[in-house]
């Protein structure tokens, strides 16, 4: 498994969108940062309402220069039902994320529960705050669907972020 390192470049990544399209890991060159946002997928309640969460805080992070995007490893079919049993309209869905790609940036991976409806294979999740060159600012990587950050504290942590220019950490 990689452990990414603040203040060092991420891996190059790259997913396909939910309606149509694709999107590319800096193409859109955001103001301060990427919060990248990886989901277990349909299956999650958890994610269900952290999602539904994030959904509602979009405008909020665009305001504060932050790029949003949801990624799973979820099939097409399954982030179509995502984007629309969630109610999720705001929030950039991802899907088709490779399980190798999951490990390059470090995420737990899973096996379905036998008699589940989960995906044989997925991603567990995790939140990484990244520059716009690139690099990591910060990553909460999770082995569970519980105790994720909330996004109202990373609202507020950009503020700080931004008023006090607070370097990365981690990195030593």
């Amino acid at each position: 498994m990689t452990h990414l390192v603040p203040r060092q470049a991420v891996p190059a990544l790259s997913v396909a969108l939910m309606p149509e399209g694709q999107w590319t890991l800096n193409q859109d060159k955001p103001k301060n940062f990427t919060l990248l946002v990886f989901y277990r997928g349909l299956h999650c309640p958890i994610c269900r309402k952290s999602l539904q969460e994030l959904n509602g805080q979009v405008e909020r992070f665009a305001e504060k220069g932050v790029e949003v995007i949801a990624l799973s490893c979820d099939s097409r079919e399954r982030a179509e039902k995502t984007q629309a049993s969630w109610a999720i309209d705001k929030v950039r869905l991802g899907y088709g994320l490779s399980l190798d790609e999951a490990r390059r940036w470090g995420l737990f991976i899973s096996a379905a529960k036998p008699g589940s409806e989960e995906p044989a294979h997925f991603s567990e999740p995790g939140v990484f705050l990244l520059r716009p060159d690139g690099t990591l600012y910060m990553s909460s990587v999770n082995s569970m669907p519980f105790a994720r950050p909330h996004f109202d504290e990373i609202l507020g942590a950009v503020d700080y972020i931004l008023s006090n220019d607070y370097p990365a950490r981690g990195e030593a």
